[in-house]
């Protein structure tokens, strides 16, 4: 049984590759995870990644589960006949996974084959088994979809390690390459800078076939709305009007982004067709509505509006343009982001005059708070719906961190340099 909000004040520092910006640093986990073995697999010795160290860190960064270290292990298995089970219980251990590496034949189109196989050590049986292939280059995408399977077939729930994240780094030095558009590994590793420019960045987002994102640049001295091409890295500016050009977000069929535009003088919600560049206004109103979020269905956008008095949570249809009300509890709320099935959202929300980020179904209105640090900003939900990224404060610099959906598991992500905001989850990869 999985107990939320038991803080267990390890520290743990896990350093997954010498070529990551971000570090994680797991703050608060399950009190009672899964006991899990992760054979270094044969063949695997020489490979310029370390396939057991990054399974064993994704498993344990879901706060589902406790890896137990190669050095504890008291065999290391490759083979079904090299199992003993009495052995694996010995050491608690409820699940156990090995694995091979073979190099591809000479000729073939991927370098490496990888087996593994997981089994039920109680049981004493196999519960499932798969084989992947790739590139050298590929061998860290390999190692993150085995966690992806493992992770599902033991939760139930769809793995998202294979996923990226985009991110706004601050160096804090003035001139060229201050500010830096970054696209990594859900787990911070393998970071590339997709733009920098000596003037701020804000609100990056995917597209949902992950080929663009758009953010706002004020590289033209004011704020303006651009989109990337993530393959050619051909950049385009797409809006240009007079006062606020911001919150871009790409419809579930990426045909349109979803904008605020004060160009008339008051911020409204806009949609902009990226083909045809035609471009609707939403919303009409003398109060200030900003932060649209499209809902799961692309019929409707949800937004933050101070119509009420102060920021609160809306939708609008937009085919009707009926506008409701979504949040009442508390005074502040704002930047929302629908859950990927739809039901729920995540938002910024002010408890006792400090910034959380809380959690609300959207039927029933039922609240909880997710986070307990201050300045907590920026909420982007994991494609599966398990965990959100946000932006927070960490000794002084500004860092990512992120945080279950019952809040029983959190982590951050400092930067080794400058300060870290406006994180952006990727879609799932498509294999």
């Amino acid at each position: 049984m999985i107990y939320r909000m038991v803080l267990i004040p390890l520290l743990l520092l896990l350093s997954l590759s010498t070529r990551a910006e971000l570090m994680i640093e797991i703050t608060q986990g399950m009190d009672n995870p899964t006991p899990i073995a992760i054979v270094p697999f044969s063949g695997s010795g020489d490979l310029p990644e370390n396939i057991q160290q990054i399974v064993s860190s994704d498993l344990l960064r879901s706060g589902f589960f406790r890896p137990l270290a190669p050095s504890d292990m008291l065999s290391l298995p490759s083979r079904q006949q090299d199992i003993f089970y009495r052995d694996w219980r010995i050491l608690g251990v409820e699940y156990l996974v090995i694995g091979q590496v073979r190099e591809a034949a000479v000729g073939a189109a991927d370098d490496y084959i990888v087996d593994f196989q997981l089994y039920d050590v109680l049981g004493q049986r196999n519960v499932m088994q798969k084989t992947i292939t790739g590139s050298v280059a590929e061998l860290r995408d390999i190692a993150h979809e085995i966690s992806d399977v493992l992770y599902q077939t033991l939760t139930g729930i769809r793995g998202a390690f294979s996923t990226k994240i985009l991110y706004i780094e601050d160096l804090r030095r003035e001139g060229a390459g201050r500010y830096r558009l970054v696209k990594a590994d859900a787990d911070g590793a393998r970071e590339k800078v997709l733009f920098t420019t000596s003037e701020p960045l804000l609100s990056p987002t995917w597209s949902n076939d992950m080929t663009q994102v758009a953010y706002v640049s004020f590289e033209t001295g004011r704020p303006a709305i651009f989109r990337q091409n993530l393959l050619t890295g051909v950049r385009e500016q797409l809006t240009n009007f007079k006062g606020l050009n911001g919150a871009p977000a790409w419809s579930p069929d990426d045909s349109k982004l979803a904008m605020v535009l004060s160009k008339d003088g008051n911020p409204e919600l806009y949609t902009l067709d990226i083909a045809s560049k035609k471009l609707t206004r939403v919303t009409n109103h003398f109060a200030i509505d900003t932060e649209p979020n499209w809902t799961a269905d692309g019929k409707g956008l949800i937004f933050t509006s101070n119509r009420g008095g102060n920021p609160q949570i809306y939708q609008v249809g937009l085919e009707t343009g009926r506008v409701e009300r979504l949040t009442f509890e508390g005074d502040y709320n704002a930047r929302p982001r629908v859950t990927p099935d739809g039901k729920s959202l995540v938002m910024v929300h002010r408890y006792k005059g400090v910034f959380h980020i809380a959690w609300q179904d959207i039927a029933s209105g039922d609240m909880r708070i997710l986070t307990e640090t201050w300045l907590d900003e920026s909420p982007s939900i994991a494609p599966n719906g398990a965990m959100l990224l946000y932006a927070t404060k960490y000794n002084d610099k500004g860092v990512l961190a992120a945080v279950s959906m019952d809040a029983g598991v959190k982590f951050r992500l400092p930067s080794k340099q400058g300060d870290v905001r406006e994180p952006a989850w990727s879609p799932f990869v498509k294999k």
